[in-house]
């Protein structure tokens, strides 16, 4: 267990869609929960309405559009965007509480978001989820059963702009083997620092993906 007086570090965790984050961090969470190691998935403040399963603090905050828009003016958050009409974005003092407390917070954000983190100069450590091609990314987001084609079409087309992105995060874990992922991410978030064993192999992959 992490010592209390030590102060949590923020994780950023991005990923292509379909590459399997939301998946390694669920799993992250639950191994962090078992083990008393002091992990929390950080929760964003939105504009958009609640649905009748959000809990209010563990899903979302959720704010007013003219309450955000004085954050945003105030520089209250860390990153922020637009989706589909509704804003999401992550607060500075909810980090910041976090952190006081020990916590180890994941940040499960986009390319975008990360970027706004970066050009800000928040400390952080930054994981990249490598999917192991662009075929198993297909594979997955057909599996979903969730999308029509073109929609799958537009975001593969999505994923090799965001595979660009990838090296300029400070790990990359490749996620061919879920077992095998799942555990070098926790050993990147619990251990902190860990290098990565198999970086000149992801760099092959990741070659191998952006030639496509």
């Amino acid at each position: 267990m992490l010592n209390n007086m030590n102060k949590g570090e923020l994780f950023i965790i991005s990923a292509p869609s379909g590459a399997g984050k939301s998946s390694l961090i669920q799993e992250i969470i639950r191994r962090g929960f078992a083990s008393d190691s002091l992990i929390e998935l950080s929760v964003s403040a939105t504009t958009r309405s609640p649905r009748s399963n959000d809990i209010e603090g563990k899903d979302y905050f959720f704010i007013s559009q003219e309450k955000f828009l004085t954050f945003e003016e105030e520089d209250a958050f860390i990153e922020s965007a637009t989706v589909h009409g509704n804003k999401y974005g992550t607060l500075k003092d909810y980090v910041d509480s976090k952190s006081s407390k020990g916590i180890n917070l994941i940040l499960d954000i986009d390319v975008q978001g990360f970027y706004q983190i970066k050009e800000k100069n928040i400390p952080n450590t930054s994981i990249f989820i490598v999917p192991p091609s662009i075929q198993d990314l297909k594979v997955r987001l057909e599996n979903r059963n969730e999308d029509a084609p073109e929609v799958i079409d537009q975001r593969l087309k999505n994923a090799i702009e965001e595979l660009n992105s990838a090296s300029d995060y400070d790990f990359r874990v490749l996620n061919d083997n879920f077992d095998m992922a799942a555990d070098e991410l926790y050993n990147l978030i619990v251990n902190r620092n860990v290098q990565n064993k198999e970086a000149k192999h992801i760099s092959e992959v990741l070659e191998d993906l952006l030639s496509n």
